[in-house]
């Protein structure tokens, strides 16, 4: 074990060199996976045409992928220890392409909730995990500006693909664009190509082998005279010690894959609680904004621009804000609390606009304070659990994110029927997030009382020390 401490202890993130092209990987991972989850929003309208659905039932689609991408980030976490970065990857982004193209054949709303739903939502989840824990292997020093500048693949791609998809669906109806944006998603593969493992950080690979030297010291050889003696019941110390070399060999497997120990760091359960009422309002405007327009008369290609403002504005506010956070002037939790109650604040006052003019400048505050708090969530996630816990702890904090990105959109549409208004929409979203900063405000206060404990606790050890070297000196004039 004091080996293993020595190697982590030695383990350094290049931040350069290849790591730029893990952030370029990470960058169109982004942009082709959460990019195009905001631009779907054009999509609704033709489909609620054609199958004559609700905006609850349209919403689904969208809900069913952003649950199975959290549903499934632990399965990714643990096919990434067991395979590698790179094989998942591709793998996701096969699935991905499989399923849109599929859906593009569907006759009723209940095929595209398992092909646009869940196949992609499956395929975004063994991409999107994979490449962020590798960026976080690849970077330290400079980890909060590659989070922020690999997330702006979303801002720039949702700029793009929002009116592209608007033309593509003119073009050729919502099923052709949807066969193009499956030809589209095998980029995916091309960005699981350019993953290359560190030879030094490879956490499962140091696991496998404190895993087989627990497994070798524990190991009685069947050629020994001490195999009868494991079975005999007279020496119940010696079948003990034999299950507890089991035990542990067992558990030194499971933790290779996952990390299921997170679930008692109390820090790491109270960020999930943020998340999970961070995610009802996070995807639910981008997917209600173009809608939204329309049901104020402002034609389409218009509605689409207020996509493109808010991805160009999305943009600015993750570079500007990570490059902030960069600087460490301010606790990066007590930063995304600020964002986070700015991003509330914006979506209440989305019902009072109802002009183009009025859409734009709402769009712009949405779109930059959505970037402000986007750019730093992974890296407080990595100050909480430590970057060598990251892997799973992204995986965990997915998985207990989903239920918040699977009923936010939803719960949104149900407001919207029931009231005809989709600014009600808007209002779910913003409480919702309001009710999350609560939650961070709890780490924050968490993190200093640990951080006056751990002072605390050196202040008095350096107290005894130098009690017992006064006591050393007065014996020896003594």
């Amino acid at each position: 074990m004091d080996s293993l401490k020595k190697v982590q202890r030695g383990r350094t993130a290049p931040d350069g060199g290849y790591a730029w092209f893990i952030l370029l990987s990470c960058f169109l991972v982004f942009g082709l996976t959460f990019g195009v989850i905001k631009s779907f929003g054009v999509f609704y309208v033709e489909i609620q045409q054609c199958f004559q659905t609700t905006a609850t039932g349209t919403s689904w689609i969208t809900s069913i992928a952003v649950g199975t991408i959290h549903f499934a980030a632990p399965v990714a976490t643990a096919l990434t220890a067991r395979c590698s970065h790179r094989s998942v990857v591709i793998a996701g982004g096969l699935i991905c392409s499989l399923g849109l193209m599929i859906g593009a054949c569907a006759n009723n709303v209940i095929e595209l909730y398992l092909t646009v739903g869940f196949l992609n939502g499956l395929g975004y989840a063994l991409t999107w995990t994979p490449t962020v824990t590798m960026l976080g292997l690849y970077f330290e020093r400079r980890r909060p500006l590659a989070n922020a500048l690999a997330s702006t693949g979303e801002c720039i791609l949702t700029f793009v693909l929002t009116p592209l998809f608007q033309l593509l669906i003119d073009t050729y109806t919502w099923r052709g664009a949807l066969l193009i944006l499956g030809a589209l998603q095998l980029n995916l593969c091309l960005c699981g190509m350019l993953l290359r493992p560190l030879k030094a950080t490879a956490d499962g690979t140091l696991v496998d082998e404190v895993g087989a030297e627990e497994i070798e010291e524990h190991r009685i050889p069947e050629e020994s005279d001490l195999g009868t003696v494991k079975v005999c019941p007279e020496d119940p110390e010696e079948i003990a010690d034999s299950k507890d070399s089991t035990t542990a060999g067992f558990r030194t497997n499971i933790l290779r894959y996952v990390d299921y120990t997170l679930i008692s760091n109390a820090q790491f359960m109270v960020y999930s609680m943020f998340g999970v009422f961070a995610a009802l309002g996070f995807f639910a405007p981008a997917l209600f904004l173009v809608p939204y327009a329309r049901s104020k008369g402002i034609e389409e290609y218009q509605a689409a621009a207020l996509m493109s403002i808010s991805a160009a504005l999305d943009l600015f506010g993750r570079l500007f804000f990570g490059w902030v956070a960069n600087l460490r002037l301010v606790e990066t939790v007590q930063q995304l609390t600020a964002t986070v109650i700015l991003l509330g604040s914006v979506l209440l006052l989305c019902p009072l606009a109802s002009s183009f003019s009025e859409l734009a400048a709402f769009s712009a505050a949405y779109g930059l304070v959505h970037g402000a708090t986007v750019s730093i969530h992974i890296t407080v996630l990595a100050e909480v659990v430590g970057v060598h816990r990251l892997g799973s702890a992204l995986g965990f904090f997915m998985l207990i994110r989903s239920s918040g990105g699977l009923l936010g959109p939803p719960i949104a549409g149900y407001f919207i029927d029931k009231m005809g208004n989709y600014g009600t929409g808007f209002i779910m979203a913003g409480v919702s997030l309001l009710i999350s900063a609560l939650f961070l405000l709890l780490l924050h206060q968490m993190t200093r009382r640990g951080q006056r404990s751990t002072k605390r606790n050196h202040n008095m050890e350096k107290d005894k020390m130098g009690q017992s070297l006064k006591g050393e000196v007065k014996d020896l004039r003594a």
